[in-house]
């Protein structure tokens, strides 16, 4: 009897194993992240819902802003840069001198969000001349009188993203043409740059004649002290961001976000694992912190993309 117990009980537990499917297997090692502040959010947190599964690869995520994730990608230093806009040349050749080859993947759509404060009564939208008029190398804006006839003579304070910003490089292109170019006149207006978007939503709040711009995931966190500014270009009506007009567009300070992985890195399996992970969870964990999901198709193609 005792040999018959022992024979179904090892074979209970050889059907239960079997049931449960086999085991995912344990991976180990590191991987560095660094990039833009606006892709952050989801990177974060893949990387926290990858831990759940993974607990024993250790995984680092920094904001640098876009151009500083790539100064740390020419190096060496990191696998992984977020972007919040698609490489520059100089950024490719840099990569390049470094023998570095990588791949590009879109993860999320953005719409990047001009925001005022809660006590800015007279904004209710703003042309793309306007911003020019605010934010452009010639400006010469000084108070929001100035910016459009009718409105007070409230001094203009304003906040931007840093220079190393995907998002500084994505707006004064979108405005001026040319991406990169600014006003510089702190003489005359109070200009702030900042690579932490906190910083950026605590001085608009605070100030009547602030006006800022960052990531619609950062003003949907911020809705309850911020009012973000409907935009409009040439003859269209004034389209003001959500996740409807950034998903088919409409809105036009809308874009893609992106990932840029080391091909080398590729070949552990760590990486591998936490890249298709992130296609794969992305559409969801995008939602959850304010982005907007590609169709499936573009994660589907990201997934081919990794299998080559």
């Amino acid at each position: 009897m005792k040999l018959v117990k022992t024979g179904l009980i090892g074979l209970v537990a050889l059907l239960a194993l079997v049931a449960c499917g086999p085991s995912k297997p344990a991976l180990e090692g590191s991987i560095a992240i660094d990039g833009s502040s606006t892709v952050y959010p989801i990177t974060e947190l893949v990387a926290e819902d990858f831990n759940a599964e993974y607990p024993d690869v250790q995984i680092t995520v920094g904001f640098s802003g876009t151009g500083g994730g790539f100064t740390k990608f020419a190096a060496g230093e990191i696998e992984i840069s977020d972007a919040s806009r698609p490489i520059k040349q100089a950024e490719k050749d840099a990569l390049v001198a470094a023998g570095i080859d990588y791949i590009e993947l879109k993860v999320a759509f953005d719409g990047l969000s001009v925001v005022v404060s809660k006590d800015n009564t007279w904004v209710d939208y703003l042309t793309f001349d306007e911003l020019k008029m605010i934010y452009g190398a010639d400006a010469t804006a000084l108070t929001w009188a100035d910016v459009r006839a009718g409105w007070p003579a409230e001094p203009l304070v304003i906040y931007s993203p840093g220079h190393d910003s995907g998002t500084f490089d994505y707006f004064t292109e979108a405005v001026n043409g040319k991406a990169g170019v600014i006003r510089s006149d702190s003489d005359n207006v109070q200009i702030s740059f900042s690579e932490d978007d906190n910083v950026l939503v605590t001085g608009v709040a605070g100030d009547a004649g602030a006006i800022g711009y960052f990531g619609f995931a950062y003003y949907e966190e911020n809705a309850d002290k911020l009012k973000v500014v409907p935009i409009k270009k040439g003859d269209a009506s004034a389209v003001a961001p959500t996740y409807d007009t950034i998903n088919n567009s409409t809105y036009p300070l809308s874009r893609p976000l992106f990932i840029y992985v080391a091909k080398d890195a590729l070949e552990r399996e760590e990486v591998v694992e936490f890249v298709k992970f992130y296609l794969e969870n992305a559409a969801e964990l995008a939602q959850e912190v304010g982005y907007i999901a590609l169709p499936d198709a573009e994660y589907e193609a990201g997934l081919a993309k990794l299998d080559e």
